[in-house]
């Protein structure tokens, strides 16, 4: 008798394809050249109504694919290829987002002629005058500058057919509702409209009944439901050292990459200098920082090179990563609509988020104010404690010994011995006794190494995009900016295995920590020598001392820099261990002159780099 066959498990219907969506085949082509393989939602929600000549008001959140929501029927249909002349105006807050959906749908319509043009401030008049005159079909602008090339007649609006708002509440929350109803009133009556929002707040709503025929609205995941998605805490913050107390945060809640958040420039720069003193990979971003750099910084952050970004609202809008796990809010933004798009940033494509705020006695009214706006109720946790500071400090010794052992190969009578030892009623001493013997041979500092190395850490590799979901992981949206961040600021002056990040105990365990002794202070050792130091790591690696460390600033990736540099390839470099006066680095031997010559005579904080082989004990 045959046994009885279960019915096949029903499956998930397939992702769908772009060929759910009526492209003409040369936009078709440049789809399939810019990798995309699956529309988005709201791409599939837009496009019909849109290249039908609809005007629409679309609610979604950041990193949905909204640029070739609104570039895919610009390309197919609104922009008639045989007219040199304006046809498409897109509006957007920041230079980054115009120089960012001017390239993309540049990319969109490649085949078919398309000719884009990005209009902002900061940048020549004339260069811009020039890319008009020359057929611009496309403009992409932030509202100031537009408004200059209309009220200077630079740029004819007679022909313009649609009208996109981009971040339309952004735009008016950063003081921009003038200039948009100044162009609005500029702008040929029988227009098309666009208009794209996070939220949908009443002033979104006017400005399109005003300037809108018969607009649709469209509700798809804005960043409000995004910010439901995920985990909300608040650490009541104390008066004295903020700076102290978010590093402690950071020590325990250790995020593998987060944005935090600032509310002003200057203290963008004092965090992120901060930070990097104590070891943590960070940099800053506002919009007093050299165009190199910022190119710099910009593009480490979305390869994912970069752990903590610094930033301010405006910095951080040109700038959309979907491998974000944290937001952090060190200043607590003044609107509640603030905090949706900040922390709408993290728990994308199925991930998990976490959002975090310090708050303050000031702070409080802007609490009270997003729970009854938004029902978003954050769990409220205390300062880490000691215990926990301990604990966390024990886990990274932890995960040295992991990334020591976990792959060497383990003799069988050697795992025999390691059981039947766990098994002694003395085993916890016997062990502590061999931690100690091991941890003291390392010179007494294999803590702090430990921990540098957690905190210097990148994020984990992301895998590549397979839908144009994240205007800032295509291939397009990666182009760097030649200008500075805003148009106008309202601004104020991974390594291969990790540890799984500190969850915080349940309540009764967390009371246990504060209730235990005080740990011994253990006398304090000297600076290891660097005859002290291990000058082999195993066949064919060994160690090189550098004569800098954290007092001159010196960093993982800025060595790392220097050897690239230099021609020395990736593979060839070990693990950097920077401590206070020098640094070690476990090298390949066969590299050993290479890496010595790169480095040596080298100047780092105003210090002179000798490099050589590391001395054994």
């Amino acid at each position: 008798m045959n046994a009885p066959v279960d019915p096949p498990a029903e499956s998930a219907p397939p992702e769908p394809t772009f060929d759910v969506l009526p492209l003409q085949a040369d936009v078709r082509r440049a789809v399939d050249a810019m990798g995309y393989t699956h529309p988005t939602p709201v791409q599939r929600a837009v496009f019909e109504p849109a290249a039908e000549g609809r005007s629409l008001v679309v609610q979604a959140r950041t990193g949905t694919g909204k640029t070739a929501a609104f570039g895919l029927p610009i390309v197919d249909r609104i922009v008639r290829p045989s007219a040199k002349v304006p046809q498409v105006l897109i509006l957007c807050p920041t230079r980054e987002l115009a120089l960012q959906i001017g390239r993309e749908i540049e990319q969109l319509g490649q085949f078919r002629g398309i000719r884009v043009a990005a209009i902002y401030g900061g940048s020549s008049m004339t260069k811009q005058i020039e890319a008009i005159t020359a057929g611009a079909q496309v403009l992409a602008g932030t509202p100031g500058r537009v408004l200059d090339h209309l009220r200077q007649r630079t740029l004819d609006p007679s022909a313009i057919r649609l009208l996109v708002l981009d971040e339309a509440d952004e735009m008016l929350s950063m003081g921009f509702a003038r200039e948009l109803n100044a162009i609005l009133e500029l702008l040929p009556k029988n227009r098309q409209g666009l208009f794209f929002s996070a939220t949908l707040p009443p002033d979104i709503e006017r400005l399109a009944r005003t300037h809108l025929r018969d607009p649709e609205v469209i509700t798809l995941s804005s960043d409000q439901v995004g910010a439901l998605e995920i985990e909300h805490y608040v650490y009541v913050t104390r008066d004295g050292d903020k700076l102290g107390q978010l590093v402690r945060i950071l020590e325990v809640e250790d995020p593998e990459s987060a944005i935090i958040f600032c509310n002003t420039r200057d203290e963008t720069q004092r965090v992120a200098e901060a930070l990097k003193t104590r070891g943590f990979d960070a940099d800053w971003l506002n919009g007093d920082l050299p165009q190199n750099d910022r190119e710099r910084v910009m593009s480490a952050t979305r390869e994912g090179k970069l752990r903590f970004l610094i930033a301010t609202d405006v910095a951080a809008r040109g700038i959309d990563i979907s491998h974000l796990t944290h937001v952090i809010n060190y200043d607590f933004p003044d609107t509640a609509e603030q905090y949706v798009h900040r922390t709408g940033r993290t728990g994308r494509a199925g991930r998990t988020g976490t959002a975090i705020a310090l708050v303050g006695p000031k702070d409080i009214g802007n609490l009270y104010i997003l729970r009854l706006t938004f029902k978003i109720r954050p769990v409220e946790r205390q300062l880490p404690s000691a215990g926990e500071l301990k604990t966390r400090s024990e886990l990274d010794l932890v995960q040295l010994f992991v990334e020591a052992f976990a792959g060497r190969p383990s003799h069988l009578d050697d795992i025999s011995l390691a059981r039947r030892l766990l098994t002694h009623q003395d085993a916890e001493a016997i062990v502590a006794g061999l931690l100690r013997d091991h941890l003291g041979a390392r010179g007494g500092d294999a803590a702090a190494e430990a921990s540098e190395a957690r905190r210097a850490r990148n994020p984990a590799p992301q895998p590549p995009p397979k839908s144009a979901a994240a205007n800032a992981s295509a291939p397009i949206a990666q182009a760097p900016s030649s200008s500075s961040i805003a148009e106008r600021s309202r601004e104020t002056k991974a390594p291969p295995r990790r540890a799984r990040p500190l969850a915080r105990p349940p309540e009764p365990q967390r009371e246990e920590l504060r209730r235990e002794e005080p740990r011994r202070e253990e006398p304090r050792r000297e600076e290891p020598r660097r005859e002290e130091s291990q000058a082999s790591e195993g066949d064919g690696v060994t160690q090189i001392f550098v004569n800098v460390g954290t007092r001159e600033g010196a960093r993982p990736g800025d060595l790392q820099a220097l050897l690239s540099a230099a021609g020395i390839p990736t593979d060839d470099i070990g693990p950097i261990r920077i401590r206070d006066r020098m640094t070690f680095i476990s090298v390949r031997k066969a590299a050993l002159d290479r890496v010595v010559g790169a480095l040596s005579g080298q100047v780092i904080g105003g210090r002179t780099v000798i490099a050589e082989l590391a001395r054994g004990r």
